[in-house]
């Protein structure tokens, strides 16, 4: 009984498995087969992103200042990749053994750190930036490079392209045996910039060891043909996994190679700002080109004094002068004396006239606003009311007054101009080869007062001014020294800006040489260097 009972217990438990093991090969093979042979598939055969290549970057002669070399991968299994060389990879395609050959392309800038705050560079894609901003959907994968700051950043969408696909069939390690399809990527467009790397080299080359910026513009229709910042950095660091090096550069808090001294710090801008000053005391009629004032050496307020360089150098007065030789000669005295007259808020205004409270727009990320205080923004900030003393200050471009070199560039392009401001531009050609249209207004200054301060710019270069580098420079130019203290007793920022020719003026030019000393013996030769490349060119 108990014999027969374990038999049928037996032959019971068999059936029941194989029926559950039936079962289950039905609902796997009938039932869910469809489903099954797509996973399986899908695990054989995949897609693969090709990446666009990203579009050149060019300065204006066509030269090649962002491009992209070919780096070749060997796919040994799935995520698994090997970097060969070309002739490796040459070989590998000679004998057809080219099917796990990929040809990727490499971001790279060929003139290292001499376009790098003008350019910028490109990183991955982090997977919190992915997720956030929803960056698949804008075509984007982990792993894809984007740009960062410069012009790789603010002409993303156009640099980009748009990535292909590849269908493979790949073995069970990965491998691929088959190429099963293709969607070709279209690349990114090519940009040509109005940038001179000619010029560019100069400035580079007289900036070593310095910290400032130049920066050069055609004021007739804002194209930027100089754009450097120093020091500067090399942007291939950030796609070279050169770690080490990376790090002493982002940590160098001391002389901040990063930071893009054209549009992102600020400064006072000393005697430049005298143009503005000139120009509110002939527009209000305050003053005439014939008015004379005196220059006494020094002004007593009380216990305070306030001098001019001559005297402090020298001892030395001017005596009665007009503006046109007050700018030649940068006389502080008349210019303090200028500022009573017109008063504060005339000041402010005619700074605002100038743009200088704002950033210009320049298609570049990170541009900062100049900073024009105010008898208003004093007593919010510091609670104290506004002094015949600030006034002095600000009408030679001292005290609470900042401005990045492109805003005193621009400054000086005004008088170039003849009364106007063009929105500054990086880009000469857009894509599809279309010339850009420059973007200018009138800002309502008289061209008599314009020709004044013109006039008096250029004697500032003739023998007698203070710009004494360009005594006798051909062909003739106006320009303006600045030497501006910097509040702690010691050091000063030497600025040098200037246009060419003194007649149809084509290029405005200016140099800033942080905590250089004294604007015409520091930055005023940087600028004869650069003008006179510009000439040779020519």
């Amino acid at each position: 009984m108990n014999k027969t009972f374990s038999l049928r217990l037996m032959v019971f438990l068999v059936f029941a498995f194989f029926a559950v093991l039936l079962s289950r090969l039905y609902q796997l093979q009938v039932i869910n087969g469809k489903d099954n042979r797509f996973l399986a598939d899908n695990n054989r055969i995949q897609r693969k992103r090709i990446e666009a290549p990203r579009g050149l970057i060019l300065d204006r002669n066509n030269e090649v200042i962002a491009e992209n070399q070919p780096v070749y991968l060997l796919e040994k299994e799935v995520d698994k990749k090997e970097t060969v060389s070309r002739e490796e990879a040459l070989s590998l395609q000679s004998r057809a053994e080219d099917k796990n050959l990929k040809i990727s392309l490499k971001r790279n800038y060929p003139h290292k750190e001499l376009f790098a705050h003008a350019v910028g560079y490109l990183s991955e894609v982090t997977e919190e930036e992915f997720t956030e901003k929803k960056l698949e959907l804008k075509g984007y994968g982990l792993g894809s490079l984007i740009g960062r700051v410069g012009l790789e950043a603010q002409y993303e969408e156009l640099l980009k392209g748009k990535d292909g696909s590849e269908l493979v069939e790949v073995d069970t390690q990965g491998r691929i045996i088959r190429r099963m399809g293709r969607v070709l990527p279209l690349p990114g467009k090519v940009l040509t910039t109005a940038l001179d790397k000619n010029l560019q080299e100069v400035a580079a080359k007289e900036m070593a060891g310095k910290k400032g910026a130049v920066i050069a513009s055609n004021p007739q229709n804002g194209e930027i043909l100089v754009f450097f910042s120093s020091p500067s950095y090399d942007p291939n660091l950030f796609l070279n996994d050169e770690r080490q090096e990376l790090g002493q550069i982002i940590g160098d808090e001391k002389n901040r190679p990063l930071l893009n001294r054209v549009i992102g710090g600020l400064y006072q801008p000393g005697s430049t700002f005298k143009i503005v000053t000139s120009i509110a005391g002939l527009e209000e009629g305050k003053i005439t080109p014939q008015t004379l004032i005196n220059d006494p050496g020094v002004i007593y307020i009380g216990s305070f004094s306030y001098s001019n360089w001559y005297y402090t150098s020298y001892g030395g007065k001017e005596g009665d002068i007009n503006v046109e030789k007050a700018l030649a000669r940068s006389t502080d005295t008349y210019f303090y004396k200028l500022g009573e007259m017109i008063g504060i808020e005339k000041l402010n205004y005619w700074a605002e006239k100038f743009n200088l409270d704002k950033a210009f727009g320049i298609d570049m990320p990170g541009e900062l606003a100049g900073f024009i205080a105010t008898p208003e923004w004093k007593m919010k900030a510091k609670g104290e009311s506004w002094f015949l003393g600030n006034t002095y200050h600000m009408s030679i471009g001292q005290g609470d007054i900042d401005l990045t070199p492109l805003g005193v560039n621009l400054m000086t392009a005004v008088v170039a101009s003849g009364g106007k401001i063009c929105t500054p531009r990086m880009l000469k050609i857009e894509a599809e080869n279309t010339p850009y249209q420059a973007d200018c207004r009138e800002i309502g200054i008289k061209r008599q007062y314009l020709q004044v301060v013109k006039k008096g710019m250029f004697l500032a270069c003739q023998e007698g001014g203070t710009a004494w580098p360009f005594f006798g420079f051909q062909p003739q130019v106006a320009c303006k020294t600045g030497t501006a203290e910097t509040g702690d007793g010691k050091t000063t920022h030497a600025w040098f800006t200037v246009f060419a020719p003194l007649e149809n003026p084509e290029i405005v030019l200016t140099v800033l040489v942080e905590k250089g000393g004294e604007g015409s013996s520091v930055a005023g030769p940087i600028a004869k260097e650069i003008l006179k490349k510009y000439f040779e060119n020519k």
